[in-house]
């Protein structure tokens, strides 16, 4: 007989803000399993939907693009990602279930997280992945700052995406004690907003991939 084998844990890892190609391609041969394109105008790492056209035609198709809206209309979405030809989109807002319902690809509901937050209130959203950001008051993500991670319900746990303040100091306590499906990362990894720090990013990476052996 075949002894069974544990399933070795595959942290999955997101590098979000992306605005150009070379920080792309960084993250891409770094072990980057997907990017992030926000297409929000508020924020400091907004790009264009055309830009990030250019850059999507130039990745590997074994990368997963990721497009993060923030309160957009449902059929913009749907224009968008079947333009670039996304794997999923990312909302990072404030849209209501049903919003979330007339998207035509993969869903990833962001939800701003603190300690009176109500966990019940993802029920109402089917067929979604979630990911857990640290709350910021009339702040849509890119805080840099973490939140208690402890008060994530266990059943969830191993099915989120985990975001606010992820950085190559704390990536190890993720992997060993919070172990979430995978991480969301930006600004930990940059020089400034919308650029990446290579230094940064390869350290990030040194220690994912050592973890992941």
């Amino acid at each position: 007989m075949v002894p069974n084998k544990s399933v070795a844990y595959n942290l999955k890892i997101k590098i979000c803000g992306i605005t150009n190609l070379e920080d792309a391609l960084l993250c891409e041969e770094s072990g980057a399993d997907a990017l992030g394109f926000i297409f929000y105008r508020e924020s400091k790492r907004f790009i264009s939907p055309k830009n990030a056209a250019e850059i999507i035609k130039k990745l590997s198709p074994f990368t997963m693009k990721v497009g993060v809206f923030v309160n957009e209309y449902p059929e913009i979405v749907n224009e968008i990602a079947v333009n670039l030809k996304l794997n999923s989109v990312q909302l990072h807002g404030d849209e209501l279930p049903e919003a979330a319902s007339q998207i035509n690809i993969p869903v990833i509901k962001s939800f701003r997280i603190n300690n009176d937050f109500d966990f019940s209130m993802l029920d109402r959203f089917k067929n979604v992945s979630y990911l857990l950001d640290s709350f910021s008051k009339g702040n849509y993500g890119g805080t840099g700052k973490n939140f208690n991670w402890e008060i994530i319900p266990k059943e969830i746990l191993s099915s989120v995406i985990l975001a606010g303040g992820i950085s190559s100091e704390n990536i190890e306590y993720i992997h060993k004690n919070i172990k979430p499906a995978a991480v969301d990362i930006s600004s930990s990894v940059e020089k400034k907003p919308g650029r990446k720090d290579r230094e940064k990013v390869k350290e990030l990476f040194y220690k994912i991939n050592y973890l992941r052996r």
